[in-house]
């Protein structure tokens, strides 16, 4: 489905009936990354995937994707559904998204789970790094968007999830250069929210990888002891609904009960 905003389509889809989810992909994904676990979420739920700006069939909205610009997005689509509680999940940059939005519209919440994700700003390397990224894009992308993808997945990920690597990488490869360098700027200047996620009164979830290459699981298990947080660790890297999803799902299933 797709619903006007400040002048652009947005793209969403609406499945199942019960209790509200937002599922929000990461950076190069779109709402296919959630396409295998549907089947098992709509059977008592109400599931809306969105497209974030410049991703999917989404488009971009001017040269820098704030989270909170997206977290506001968002917002418009499920005021439009008229929901008013429901549970949002954010895989990688999605949970920065769904941090965003919890800064603002709290009230809402009943429950928010990030996946392989964090609460944390960037560091100086990564803010850098993104930088550079930036640069290199706009003379050769291709390369750069399968570099940086397949940096997500460890080598035996790649050969064991080959089809749906391919798949992902495919999707990827669709994400608009405007998106792509729109969205690494605002992730470079999002804010840190560790301390908002720790005061949130809703139920919180953090699924993370072992081997993530991009989130310190180790780091986050250590900080989150003695909260309101329960943190998850799984035995892959940063795309645990791929590398891990069998109890991925479960994890997710749990926290929505």
């Amino acid at each position: 489905m797709i619903l006007e905003y400040k002048g652009i389509n947005v793209f969403y889809t609406d499945q199942g009936q019960g209790t509200a989810i937002i599922l929000l992909h990461g950076f190069l994904e779109n709402h296919k990354m959630w396409h295998a676990f549907l089947p098992e979420l709509t059977k008592k739920n109400r599931v809306i995937c969105i497209d974030l700006l410049g991703h999917g069939k989404t488009d971009c909205l001017g040269y820098i994707h704030s989270m909170e610009e997206m977290a506001e997005m968002v917002h418009a689509v499920l005021k439009h559904l008229r929901l008013r509680k429901y549970y949002m999940l954010g895989h990688s940059m999605g949970g920065y998204i769904a941090l965003a939005y919890a800064e603002k519209y709290t009230k809402t919440l009943k429950g928010v789970c990030l996946l392989n994700s964090t609460y944390k700003a960037d560091d100086a390397e990564r803010k850098q790094l993104r930088v550079r990224a930036n640069k290199m894009i706009q003379t050769n992308f291709n390369n750069m968007v399968r570099m940086s993808f397949a940096n997500l997945f460890s080598e035996k990920s790649k050969v064991l999830y080959k089809t749906a690597f391919d798949a992902a990488l495919k999707e990827a490869l669709k994400t608009p250069l405007q998106g792509y360098i729109a969205c690494q700027e605002g992730m470079r200047l999002r804010p840190n929210r560790q301390k908002l996620f720790s005061s949130l009164t809703c139920k919180k979830l953090l699924i993370a990888g072992k081997n993530d290459p991009v989130v310190d699981a180790e780091n986050l298990v250590e900080e989150t002891k003695n909260t309101q947080i329960k943190t998850v660790v799984l035995s892959e890297g940063h795309m645990s609904h791929i590398e891990n999803y069998k109890m991925c799902l479960e994890e997710i299933m749990h926290f929505i009960e």
